[in-house]
C-alpha cells in the first residue's frame, strides 16, 4: 500500500542519492490540527546480525493514553546495502510490508529515523511518508547531520542548524537524559512535530510509540532464532 508515489529499487549508490533528491522537492512541510490526532503509530526495524533478514513492525495506539490499537510485526529480507545517508532503500521497503497489514490507519507516524535532519533533506522518514501518504514525523535517537545551537534553546528543546537552516530540533524528554532528535518527515511542521513527540511521551526518553515498536521487533527477531 502506498501514496502518490511508488517505491524505486535504485541498482547503485549514484542511482538511490538521486532518487532523494528528486523527490525531496514533493516533501510538504504543514502544520496538523493537533486536536484531531487520535491515533498515532510507531515504526521500527531489527536486523540480524549476520545476513539479510529483517523484522518491521509498526504499533498503533489512541493518542489520548498510549494504549494499544494495533500491531504488526513481518520477516522479510532486504536487498539494499547498509549505508549511511540512504538507510530508507533498506528499510521502507519491509515497513511498507508491515503497513500493508495494519487493520487500522493512524493519523500520524513516528519513525525512528531522521527526516528533513538528514545531509540531503531526505531521510527515511520523508521517504516513508511519501509512500503512504501520511503525517510522518522522523524521532531519532542520535545526530545525523547539523549542530545543535546549544545557545538558543527554546523551552525543552534546542534547534538543529545545518549551514543557514534550521532542520530539526533536539528535544529532551526526561530529566537528566539526552534529547531525541526531532525532523519533518511529510503532511507536518517542525513545531507540529515537537508537539506531537512530547505527547507522546510518557515514563521513558523514547516516545511510547517507538519504544513499543522496538520491543515488538527485537522480541520477534528473537523468537526467531
Amino acid at each position: 500500500m502506498s501514496g502518490g508515489i511508488e517505491f524505486t529499487f535504485p541498482r547503485t549508490v549514484a542511482e538511490a542519492v538521486d532518487v532523494q533528491i528528486r523527490l525531496r522537492e514533493q516533501v510538504r512541510e504543514e502544520p496538523l490540527d493537533i486536536d484531531s490526532i487520535h491515533l498515532v503509530a510507531g515504526t521500527d526495524i531489527s536486523f540480524e546480525r549476520f545476513g539479510s533478514r529483517a523484522w518491521a513492525g509498526i504499533v498503533v495506539l489512541r493518542m489520548e493514553d498510549m494504549e494499544m490499537v494495533d500491531e504488526v510485526v513481518v520477516s522479510t529480507s532486504v536487498g539494499f546495502p547498509y549505508v549511511p545517508g540512504l538507510l530508507s532503500f533498506r528499510e521502507t521497503p519491509p515497513l511498507l510490508e508491515a503497513w500493508a497489514r495494519l487493520r487500522t490507519m493512524p493519523d500520524v507516524v513516528l519513525c525512528d529515523a531522521h527526516g528533513r535532519a538528514h545531509p540531503r533533506r531526505f531521510g527515511m522518514a520523508c521517504h516513508f511518508g511519501l509512500l503512504v501518504d501520511t503525517p510522518t514525523i522522523g524521532c531519532a535517537k542520535s545526530l545525523l547531520c547539523g549542530q545543535v545551537e546549544t545557545m538558543s534553546p527554546i523551552g525543552d528543546w534546542l534547534p538543529i542548524n545545518d549551514g543557514e537552516d534550521l532542520i530539526g530540533a533536539a528535544l529532551y524528554t526526561q530529566p537528566h537524559a539526552r534529547p531525541v532528535y526531532v525532523s519533518v518527515g511529510h503532511r507536518v511542521d517542525l513545531p507540529s512535530a515537537i508537539v506531537v513527540v512530547r505527547r507522546c511521551v510518557r515514563r521513558y526518553r523514547i516516545p511510547e510509540p517507538l519504544r513499543l515498536a522496538h520491543e515488538l521487533v527485537t522480541r520477534a527477531r528473537k523468537q526467531a532464532v
